[in-house]
């Protein structure tokens, strides 16, 4: 059985942020995310693996600016 899409309400539910994070990381952070005309859509599974490789972690330049 395929995986569904998630919507950014779904995927931000899904890792538990909200869906401006979702946003702004597609934007930042490269998220894996598909434009399905007006709309982002989402494969759990390519997003936990973007987030177990370090993907949302926070870059070096994040951590230095205060």
């Amino acid at each position: 059985m395929a995986e569904p899409w998630l919507s950014a309400d779904g995927i931000a539910a899904h890792l538990g942020i909200t869906k401006d994070t979702v946003y702004a990381w597609i934007t930042d952070k490269r998220m894996p995310a598909h434009k399905v005309g007006r709309l982002w859509k989402f494969q759990a599974s390519e997003v936990d693996e973007w987030v177990r490789s370090g993907g949302s972690a926070a870059s070096s330049d994040d951590e230095t600016s205060s």
